[in-house]
């Protein structure tokens, strides 16, 4: 079943930014039949805006025009941004449990693939803790 059939108050809310496509990521365990909480869009950056490409503009222009377009929205929001240094923002990370986080530099204009403006970090054995398992240990 397509996504805008089941999550219509989503696809209804992405409609209104004028997105012509969107993917969603769902989590492993996600209900089949039904939907614990509501559906949420998490934006993680805005390429396009009226028709007017934004990828050459630095990241910190187009999250601001991000945050601006997303006021007031409440299945869309924007990624939630961690300190601006580093090793607090590493710290946040490790007191909330997360898997990792993405640096960014605010100067960077968007570029498709990788690259060492955008760097992912993850917690070592992530998976691992939070299964209670060891890759190792299979049964």
């Amino acid at each position: 079943m397509a996504f805008t059939q089941r999550f219509p108050g989503l696809a209804k809310a992405v409609a209104g930014l004028g997105a012509e496509s969107v993917t969603l990521e769902w989590l492993r365990g996600q209900p089949k039949d039904d939907v614990a909480t509501p559906p949420m869009l998490m934006a993680f950056d805005l390429l396009e805006l009226d028709g007017e490409d934004q990828r050459k503009r630095p990241l910190r222009e187009r999250r601001q025009a991000l945050e601006h377009l997303l006021t007031g929205e409440r299945l869309i929001l924007p990624v939630r941004r961690l300190s601006p240094t580093g090793l607090e923002a590493w710290q946040e990370v490790i007191r909330a449990g997360w898997e990792g986080l993405v640096a960014k530099d605010p100067e960077s204009p968007y570029v498709g693939g990788r690259t060492l403006k955008w760097l992912k970090v993850k917690q070592r054995h992530y998976r691992v803790e939070e299964r209670g398992w060891d890759s190792r240990n299979k049964s």
